[in-house]
């Protein structure tokens, strides 16, 4: 989507109910990011009423917040698989949310909602991009000299394969390229010690893996 100026306009699908007091806090998030971010739409998933009266609350520029209904909510402590949660509840704000960049009608869609279930109806949904073997979970820290250090995976995979991690450096390496606008990435993984040697039989093969790779700059342990 374009302004009239031909100023590009990325529109987010926001799971509303997803996470911690949500609406109440996803609603607020969603005023400040319009606030900061002149160049975004906010798509707000979820129990339209609820929202509705979240954002009573505020006033905002009403041509960047939509409203998408959604009447279910797949909740932090289900008591069922997260396979099931996303099977069973199919107009659930997560779902609906990821149906909308399915449909290209979102850029992209941000839930803070059962990790889990994201995982599961990110996957059948919008499926991997080809070639990735696992998705991982990313989470970027503020380093000294206004630098940054990304971490993954952080929490998608319980029990991982050296292939794995290989793959997950090369995409933090595009990560960190492409949103935090670094030309040459050092990639270093996480291990027992900074000797060649150190770890268990999966970080040994994955040092290997990643001192051969040739789309990184790998500095080692």
């Amino acid at each position: 989507e374009e302004t009239k100026e031909g100023v590009r306009i990325l529109r987010i699908a926001l799971d509303a109910m997803g996470g911690d007091y949500a609406p109440l806090e996803t609603v607020k998030g969603a005023i400040e990011a319009i606030n900061e971010n002149k160049k975004i739409k906010v798509i707000l998933v979820g129990k339209e009423r609820l929202i509705r009266e979240e954002l009573l609350k505020y006033s905002y520029d009403k041509d960047r917040i939509e409203i998408k209904n959604a009447t279910e909510v797949i909740e932090m402590d289900e008591k069922v698989s997260p396979t099931q949660a996303v099977r069973s509840k199919k107009d659930s704000s997560m779902n609906v949310a990821l149906q909308l960049v399915k449909d290209g009608d979102a850029t992209a869609c941000i839930s803070a909602g059962n990790t889990g279930a994201l995982m599961t109806a990110s996957q059948l949904k919008l499926k991997r991009i080809k070639g990735v073997l696992r998705p991982a979970i990313t989470t970027v820290f503020p380093a000294n000299n206004n630098k940054h250090i990304v971490l993954l995976d952080a929490g998608a995979n319980a029990n991982c394969k050296p292939e794995y991690l290989d793959q997950f450096a090369t995409m933090a390496n595009e990560y960190a390229k492409v949103l935090l606008n670094v030309d040459k990435p050092k990639i270093a993984l996480l291990n027992i010690g900074e000797e060649d040697g150190k770890g268990n039989e999966l970080t040994k093969a994955a040092f290997y893996l990643l001192k051969e790779n040739p789309n990184i700059d790998f500095y080692g342990n």
